[in-house]
């Protein structure tokens, strides 16, 4: 579009250098009808430069200066066409100049703007590690990205040491799971059991050892010293089914995770509870650890 709008304002300058100097005093006559075209011809021109439909830009009118009234002289006919023809030439020649000085003037400011988008894109793709310079400030000097710290490598003893428990293999794979993280707990290997039993109880929620896997994935984050991640467990087992295998040991659990976090109301609920609904654990096999956890608290 810019391309077509120059070579347009081009031609035109021609077009008027050809009008001024091949215009004989013989034509005089028809001098209107080819300035008349020519107007017309600048016109097109400035519909091209100014686009008045979107609204932005108003289309400038070609106007010839206003005359004003002469007193009567014996000036010939013929002068006063000449004068005219010039001043509409003169007027002419102006508005194409203002053209091309606005052309000149908006092809100065798209290059900026050019050029402006060419360096935010170049900021944009500059390395994160090097901060943009402040107004009034000079250029901070390119950083090094932050050293990240090194993951903590497993150690190797024990890394051999899970690797020699075997895993079972038979043809029940969720016994198979929940067998596993049960020797991974019995060796004490505590957040491996987790990640063992959690994989267990999720993928088999209706296995025949979910309760030995919610309970013994419970006693893992207990025995683990941490009895704000073994408690949730607990309480998941023995509410899924109070007659489960071993819903009534995740209550007394329960009940020990409440005293490790000096929750004595909670702990003695769960104590009486537990000794309320399962007397015969309480008196048999559980009996130990139920004194043990009734002697750390004072319950009214």
């Amino acid at each position: 579009m810019i391309a077509r709008c120059a070579r347009a304002l081009g031609l035109g300058g021609i077009a008027l250098a050809l009008v001024a100097t091949s215009m004989p005093a013989a034509a005089q006559d028809n001098s209107d009808a080819r300035i008349r075209k020519l107007e017309s011809e600048v016109r097109a021109l400035q519909r091209k430069v100014f686009p008045g439909a979107d609204g932005r830009f108003f289309e400038p009118e070609i106007s010839a200066p206003a005359t004003t009234t002469q007193p009567a002289t014996t000036t010939a006919p013929s002068t006063t066409a000449v004068t005219d023809i010039l001043a509409r030439l003169d007027a002419l020649e102006n508005q194409l100049q203002r053209l091309t000085a606005q052309y000149e003037v908006g092809s100065n400011a798209l290059r900026l703007l050019e050029e402006r988008i060419e360096k935010l894109e170049a900021g944009n793709a500059a390395p994160a590690v090097e901060a943009p310079a402040q107004a009034g400030t000079s250029a901070p000097a390119t950083r090094p990205a932050a050293a990240q710290p090194a993951a903590a490598r497993p150690d190797p003893a024990r890394l051999a040491a899970v690797q020699a428990i075997a895993k079972p293999q038979t043809d029940d794979p969720g016994d198979d799971e929940y067998s596993y993280g049960f020797r991974l707990w019995d060796a004490g290997f505590f957040p491996e059991a987790q990640q063992q039993l959690t994989l267990f109880v999720e993928k088999y929620p209706e296995h025949p050892r979910a309760t030995f896997g919610r309970n013994l994935l419970g006693r893992a984050y207990l025995d683990d010293g941490k009895p704000s991640e073994a408690a949730p467990w607990f309480l998941r087992n023995y509410q899924a089914d109070k007659n489960a295998a071993r819903a009534g040991d995740s209550l007394l659990f329960l009940a020990e995770s409440m005293i490790a976090l000096d929750d004595t109301q909670r702990a003695c609920i769960a104590l009486s509870e537990f000794a309320e609904t399962y007397p015969a654990l309480a008196t048999g096999r559980l009996q130990g650890r139920y004194a043990t956890a009734r002697s750390k608290v004072t319950c009214g």
